[in-house]
């Protein structure tokens, strides 16, 4: 008789087959029962409702919302495929959401079905689904499928949204125009719906951001053809066009706009920079001294098991005198990774306070930072050498955020405009703050972003005189979920004031020199 162990590897067996096909959302027709129940048991499967499974894995943490992040698209477009087959589609704002890339749309998915009930399904983590029955389904040519989910065309979907929409998602409204090559087939769904007060609004959102040779060609096209427009302006701010040399790329421009969108709010919050140290050999003594303290945060923060005689050891040169133990220690080496990266980040401020432009230093040096950060565990075979190649090569999903980080052929156009925009920016906190939230927003790295996102914060808060700050272990709970109000939310207030309030406390803190080795 098979044994528990060998029975559940014939299970696997069978899970596996789906995944290599590329299926990570599970339905009961998929997989026998007794298959389901065991991968259930063993934590390979999660139940997201009574017959859809999730895969996962046995050590993922309980709460853990990376899976779902993951196979959210994949679930709505089977879930509604074996509902409604083919006559479905996202509503017209989540549908805008799905083109501009928007990673998590609002957890609440609106589906719009010709047997859509009005009602709402509860998923995972708070989202839920609701099927509205489509008063008017959109005609075939103005619906596409975008990755397996059915979404109205961009076109059609911004003659569909409300004025609202452009107050309160602004960016997203924003970027959705960018992305029109030009305003033929808005035109074309006007003058078929006859829409006047969609089309004067239109016209309006089209030169607020700056597009006036569209939004003339648009108003010329509908008045030609007998429509009677009255241009409005539904956005409430302002709005800054967006450089024509960045819109290559959709990833570019939705960073360009949140640096464009959060810079004054850190600058309320900051205030002026206290200026450039005076004394750079007491300034970087005093880095120096906070070395210990800084790494046993910065390592537990990421979930390290670290001691603050481990970093010493390290730090001191012990490391030769390691046990074999402890250099094969997941631990140990990230200590030492650590302090390597420390020394190349503190070569680097060095540059900077002898008046080498932030930005530009930090882009030229960087790769010497993540190199270190990871040579002594690739050297101990515990992390592959790939690790030191460069970006990151495929997706990734973080633990209980409300982001998504951009897809890999993203990071490409993203992490020289994050360079760019480092040394552009006269403002040494908005260097930091944006300097750290960027970086981890991009997340060009399977693993380390959080540590050399603070390494880069402090490097560019050192540019405006600002001391050396910590992120104490103590307060990661507030520190991550700062993090996910300003990535998830748009609201960066609350990062920067946690910032600040920080630098404010390392000011009025002093650490006592370690002993020359």
């Amino acid at each position: 008789m098979a044994t528990a162990q060998e029975l559940l590897a014939k299970s696997l067996e069978r899970l596996k087959k789906l995944h290599d096909s590329g299926q990570f959302v599970i339905a009961s027709i998929d997989l026998p029962a007794v298959d389901r129940k065991r991968l259930v048991k063993a934590s390979f499967l999660t139940q997201v409702m009574r017959g859809w499974y999730l895969r996962t894995r046995p050590d993922d943490r309980d709460g853990d919302t990376a899976p779902w992040q993951a196979s959210w698209k994949e679930f709505v477009a089977r879930y509604c495929e074996s509902r409604f087959q083919s006559n479905w589609y996202l509503s017209p704002e989540q549908s805008i959401h799905v083109h501009v890339a928007t990673p998590l749309p609002s957890r609440q998915i609106i589906v719009h079905a010709l047997a859509g009930k009005n009602n709402s399904t509860t998923l995972p983590h708070g989202w839920s689904i609701f099927d509205m029955k489509a008063a008017a389904f959109a005609v075939e040519t103005a619906r596409e499928n975008s990755g397996g989910v059915r979404v109205l065309s961009l076109a059609y979907a911004l003659t569909q949204v409300s004025e609202p929409f452009f107050r309160l998602q602004s960016a997203t409204a924003q970027l959705a125009l960018e992305m029109l090559a030009d305003t033929s087939d808005v035109a074309l769904i006007l003058l078929a719906d006859g829409k006047t007060v969609v089309a004067g609004r239109l016209v309006g959102a089209l030169r607020a951001i700056g597009r006036n040779k569209e939004a003339t060609d648009l108003l010329k096209t509908l008045v030609a053809a007998g429509l009677r427009i009255i241009e409005t302006n539904p956005f409430d701010a302002p709005m800054t066009a967006i450089n024509p040399a960045i819109k290559r790329s959709l990833y570019v421009m939705r960073i360009h706009q949140i640096w464009r969108n959060f810079r004054e709010t850190i600058i309320e919050v900051f205030g002026d920079p206290p200026g450039m140290a005076a004394n750079t050999s007491a300034y970087l003594a005093d880095i120096d001294a906070r070395y210990v303290a800084d790494a046993y945060n910065s390592l537990s923060i990421e979930g390290y098991t670290v001691t603050l005689e481990l970093i010493e050891r390290v730090r001191s040169g012990a490391w030769n005198s390691l046990s074999e133990e402890d250099k094969r220690s997941r631990d140990a080496l990230a200590a030492k990774g650590y302090y390597l990266a420390h020394m190349d980040v503190i070569k680097t401020i060095t540059r900077i306070l002898a008046g080498e432009d932030a930005g530009t230093t930090l882009e030229k040096h960087f790769i010497d930072w993540n190199l270190a950060l990871w040579k002594p565990s690739v050297q101990a075979g515990i992390v592959k050498a790939e690790q030191l190649a460069g970006y990151r090569n495929g997706p990734i999903y973080l633990r209980n955020a409300r982001h998504v980080p951009p897809p890999r052929e993203a990071v490409r156009d993203s992490m020289p405009a994050f360079f760019k925009l480092l040394a552009e920016e006269p403002h040494a906190a908005v260097r930091a703050v944006l300097g750290h939230f960027i970086f981890v927003f991009i997340h060009p790295y399977n693993d380390g972003n959080g540590r050399l996102g603070r390494f880069i914060m402090n490097a560019m808060l050192a540019s405006g005189g600002y001391p050396w700050t910590i992120v104490p272990v103590e307060h990661r709970a507030e520190y991550l979920a700062v993090l996910n109000d300003a990535s998830g939310e748009g609201n960066i207030q609350p990062f920067a004031a946690f910032i600040h309030r920080l630098c404010q406390a390392q000011s009025a803190q002093s650490y006592t020199p370690r002993r020359s080795e």
